[in-house]
C-alpha cells in the first residue's frame, strides 16, 4: 500500500465491507451477555466458545482450543471496616472526641490471600516508591490512589502492592480516582496468590480514608477467597501461506468479574474478530502466515500470553501486535515497546490511510505483549484513548462500570480496519529484533526496574545492577 490510490482492489473492497460491519459489535454484545468472564470460571469458557465460532465464521484455518493449568482465584465475601481516632482539628472543623466506627463497601483484589487483619490506617497518595518509603507501614493498612501523579509516567498497581509489601504492610486498600461507587478490582500478582490481604474502594470512601488516615483511625480487613488449580483456554487460528516466519495477532477475551468486560477487553476481541474479517477476505496478498489467537487470563497474570509464547517458536515471530485499548475511544494509539521500526511503520500505515494515531514509543510490562518482548519479539501494542486525552487511569475499567452501552461500534470498525492494514505491512516487512540490553536499559531509565523487582516480574536472567 503506497497511499490510499495504492491500494489493492481486494484490499479497497474488504475495507468498504467493514465500514458498515456488525459482527464486531455483536461479538462484544455475546460476551457482555455472560455472567463474567474471570479467568478459569465457567464464563470464560463460554467466551472461549464464542471466539472459537467466529474464528471459524470468519474463515481462519486451523482454528483450536488449547487449554492450560492456571492458578484460578475466586472471592466470596468482603468485609471492611474503620474505628477509633484520635483528637484533631482539619479544615472542616474539630472532631472533638467522637470516635469512628463504620463500614464501607469494599471487593477483595485477585490473588488477594483469605484472612482478617488489623492495622493503623495509613495513606500513601499515589502509592509511588517515594511517598511509601516515607510513610510508616510496618504491621499497618496502606491506602493507595488508583491514578499517578501528572507529567509522571503511570504506575502500575502491581507495583504499588509490592513496594508496600516490601514495607511490611499488613493489608492495602486501593481507592479509585474515578468518582460513582465504584469499588476497582486488579490482580496483585502475576504469579498467584499474594502474601497479604488487598481490597479495591471506591473514590467516595478513599476520600474518607485520607481524612481517617490523617486522624489516626484503624482498619480491619476481612477477605474470603480461595486460590486453587483451574484451567483457561487460548482460541487460534491462520491465515496467509504456510510460511517459516510469522506475525502473531493476540488479544484477551476474558475479563475481571466485576462489570461485563465491554471495553476490557470485549472491544480489543471484537477489533481483532473485525480485522480477522478483513484478513480472510485478502488472504492472497498476505507474504507471511499471520497466526490470530484470543488468550485467556490476561487480567490474573498473562497466563493466556505465557502459554502461548512457551508454545510458538519465538525467533520464527517476525512480529506481536497485541490488541489490548483498541476500539474504546476514537483515538487510536500505538505503543511500540522499544521498537523504532514498529513505530515508524505504525505511524506510515496511518498517514496512508488517512487515520493519523497516537505514537507511544516506551516499553511497559503489563499487558499480553510481554512475554514476547522480552524474548526479543517486536511489539506493537494498540490501545485508545478518549479524544482529549482523558483522565489517567483505566476509566470505567476494572470497575462495574465496564458494560456495553459505554462501546461505540464505529471505533470498533475504524480500529479493525487500522489493525488489517498494520498486519498486511508487516506480512511484507522485516523488523530488526529488540536487543536486550537496550530494552532493559530503557526500562530502568523510566524508573520500572524497582516496580517490577517489587511485583516479582523483573526477568532473573536480567541479573542485578
Amino acid at each position: 500500500m503506497n497511499g490510499t490510490g495504492g491500494i489493492d482492489d481486494r484490499l479497497a473492497r474488504a475495507l468498504g465491507r467493514a465500514w458498515i460491519d456488525d459482527h464486531p459489535w455483536e461479538l462484544v454484545t455475546r460476551l457482555a451477555e455472560l455472567s463474567g468472564r474471570m479467568g478459569g470460571s465457567t464464563g470464560e469458557r463460554r467466551a472461549a466458545t464464542i471466539v472459537h465460532e467466529t474464528f471459524r465464521d470468519v474463515g481462519l484455518a486451523n482454528v483450536r482450543v488449547d487449554e492450560f493449568s492456571i492458578p484460578r482465584w475466586e472471592r466470596f465475601n468482603t468485609e471492611f471496616e474503620v474505628f477509633g481516632g484520635e483528637s484533631t482539628s482539619s479544615g472542616v472543623g474539630s472532631y472533638g472526641d467522637r470516635r469512628i466506627d463504620r463500614s464501607f463497601d469494599a471487593v477483595a483484589l485477585p490473588y488477594s490471600p483469605a484472612g482478617e487483619i488489623e492495622g493503623r490506617l495509613v495513606d500513601v497518595g499515589y502509592g509511588t516508591p517515594g511517598e511509601i518509603e516515607e510513610a510508616d507501614l510496618r504491621g499497618n493498612v496502606a491506602v493507595a490512589s488508583t491514578t499517578t501523579p501528572p507529567a509522571k509516567r503511570f504506575v502500575h498497581r502491581m507495583e504499588t502492592f509490592g513496594h508496600v509489601v516490601t514495607a511490611g504492610a499488613a493489608g492495602f486498600v486501593f481507592g479509585n480516582h474515578r468518582p460513582g461507587q465504584l469499588p476497582p478490582t486488579g490482580a496483585l500478582r502475576f504469579d498467584g496468590e499474594a502474601s497479604i490481604p488487598g481490597v479495591g474502594v471506591s473514590a467516595e470512601t478513599h476520600s474518607w480514608l485520607i481524612e481517617y488516615a490523617e486522624r489516626g483511625v484503624d482498619a480491619r480487613l476481612r477477605v474470603d477467597a480461595e486460590t486453587r488449580e483451574g484451567t483457561s483456554r487460548n482460541v487460534s487460528g491462520t491465515l496467509g501461506p504456510d510460511t517459516d516466519d510469522e506475525v502473531v495477532v493476540v488479544a484477551h477475551y476474558d475479563a475481571h468479574d466485576l462489570g461485563e468486560g465491554a471495553l476490557d477487553n470485549g472491544c480489543g476481541i471484537a477489533t481483532v474478530g473485525g480485522a480477522a474479517r478483513i484478513l480472510a477476505e485478502i488472504e492472497p496478498i498476505l507474504e507471511r502466515r499471520v497466526r490470530i489467537v484470543a488468550v485467556g487470563s490476561e487480567e490474573i497474570g498473562l497466563l493466556g500470553a505465557e502459554e502461548l509464547a512457551d508454545e510458538l517458536a519465538l525467533e520464527s515471530v517476525r512480529a506481536a501486535i497485541n490488541v489490548d485499548g483498541a476500539g474504546r475511544f476514537r483515538n487510536l494509539q500505538a505503543i511500540s515497546h522499544g521498537s523504532d521500526a514498529l513505530g515508524r511503520l505504525a505511524c506510515r500505515v496511518s498517514s496512508d490511510a488517512g487515520q493519523p494515531i497516537v505514537f507511544d514509543g516506551d516499553p511497559h510490562p503489563f499487558s499480553d505483549h510481554w512475554p514476547f518482548l522480552r524474548e526479543g519479539v517486536p511489539t506493537l501494542q494498540l490501545y485508545s484513548e478518549p479524544p482529549d486525552g482523558g483522565e489517567r487511569g483505566r476509566g470505567w475499567g476494572h470497575t462495574a462500570a465496564d458494560t456495553r452501552d459505554k462501546v461505540d461500534p464505529r471505533n470498533l470498525r475504524t480500529h479493525a480496519m487500522l489493525t488489517a492494514l498494520l498486519v498486511v505491512e508487516l506480512t511484507k516487512t522485516d523488523v530488526p529484533r529488540i536487543d536486550g540490553s537496550e530494552l532493559r536499559e530503557r526500562l530502568r531509565q523510566q524508573r520500572y526496574e524497582p516496580g517490577m523487582r517489587a511485583a516479582g516480574i523483573w526477568p532473573p536472567s536480567w541479573g542485578e545492577r
